[in-house]
């Protein structure tokens, strides 16, 4: 099973009274055996929340032992007050294993502007603590502990034997809506018994960042608090990796950071479909990935998938407003295979066919190909609903 506990990990999830519901938990705890490296890729949004500011002050880092995740508050717009919170929390779980309060990182996700209920945070942190473990039911606990209107927990991972080390990457992650990252509303925490270097943990997760969260929207908001934690505790023995190591080292990480980014695009709130938009022909990638931002970001052309109709009008106008130059000639769309549209004309199809293999599979591809270079990018985005409205109208009130 690929999805395993690295070595050197153990993890709880609880319920400490956040959310009202005692069968949702709120609480997720990580604790490492050892030092380790930790290095985080922050949300871009000028306002981000007390986390956030933690933890980019603490990473990067060889010394992270412990991770604590609190959802249902954010922590976010808190003032001081929000800071202090989020240095408590981080020394709670720090005590917890016998480490620094630097030692500790912190995410919260839920309700931008409320203060943490930190007596229930302090019990819950110790009654997290009474609970590690590394079996597959401490990992999907934990996985639970950070969701919110989440209605899939979100885990992937990879095993790779690297000159005779079996190394395990393993993810967990939370997001539903308020999501178009921007990182150089969502959070993961990627453990790996792998030993790596601060430095090269960081471009590591920064690249693959960029392939996976920074290739998802589900509504183009940029969140306060989106994170993403990379933690290496090297438990697998041996030198640190390099060279031809390194490179299967990261390309695993990349599938493991892709599969979490397309669990958070599929589970978009009221979402009734996965949308892959592929992009090809482009001057660089910057454009093809702008291009991808645009049309996955179109409300027209998130409703028309969820209403099944193959509206190649709404696709390639939305192309056309990404501030990007390209060749209106040369422009190529299929829809599920099907051609709609080449060489910048219309082309006759098959309307109802490509309705129904839209109704009829969640999975939903669109493919735009330009005629202006070699460059392409893969993005992932979910269909608009009126459930989503009716979810975030609710959400606070």
């Amino acid at each position: 099973m690929s999805n395993q506990v690295p070595q050197g990990f153990l993890l709880a999830g609880v319920h400490c009274r956040i959310k009202r519901d005692p069968r949702k938990l709120d609480l997720t705890l990580v604790v490492c055996d050892r030092p380790a490296t930790g290095v985080g890729v922050y949300t871009q949004n000028l306002v981000y929340a007390a986390p956030v500011a933690l933890d980019r002050s603490r990473t990067p880092s060889n010394q992270i032992r412990a991770v604590v995740i609190c959802s249902g508050v954010a922590n976010a717009c808190t003032g001081e007050r929000g800071l202090e919170d989020a240095r408590q929390m981080a020394h709670l779980a720090a005590t917890q294993c016998g480490a620094a309060d630097d030692q500790a990182l912190v995410l919260s996700t839920g309700v931008i502007g409320a203060f943490l209920p930190m007596d229930r945070i302090a019990e819950g942190i110790a009654a997290a603590a009474k609970q590690l473990g590394s079996s597959q039911a401490h990992l999907e606990a934990a996985a639970r502990g950070m969701l919110t209107t989440d209605t899939v927990t979100k885990t992937a991972g990879r095993s790779v034997n690297l000159g005779g080390r079996n190394i395990q990457i393993t993810g967990i992650a939370k997001g539903a809506a308020m999501m178009g990252p921007n990182m150089a509303t969502m959070l993961a925490l990627i453990m790996t018994d792998a030993p790596l270097d601060p430095a090269t943990a960081q471009t590591a997760l920064r690249a693959a960042a960029d392939l996976s969260f920074n290739c998802m929207s589900v509504d183009g908001h940029v969140s306060t608090n989106d994170t993403v934690l990379l933690v290496a505790n090297g438990a697998a023995g041996g030198a640190l990796l390099a060279g031809a190591d390194l490179a299967s080292f990261r390309a695993a990480l990349d599938e493991v950071a892709i599969e979490l980014a397309k669990a958070i695009a599929g589970d978009g709130e009221g979402s009734t479909h996965l949308v892959t938009i592929e992009i090809s022909g482009c001057a660089d990638r910057a454009a093809a990935l702008a291009i991808a931002k645009t049309v996955a970001n179109s409300p027209l052309v998130k409703t028309a998938i969820h209403g099944a109709d193959p509206n190649w009008g709404r696709i390639v106008s939305a192309a056309g407003y990404a501030n990007v130059p390209f060749n209106p000639r040369g422009v190529t769309l299929h829809l599920n295979g099907c051609l709609l549209y080449r060489d910048g004309a219309p082309v006759q199809f098959d309307a109802a066919a490509v309705s129904k293999s839209i109704s009829d599979n969640r999975d939903t591809l669109v493919q735009l190909a330009f005629s202006d270079g070699t460059a392409g990018v893969r993005f992932w985005t979910a269909d608009l609903t009126a459930e989503y409205v009716r979810l975030n109208a609710d959400y606070h009130t």
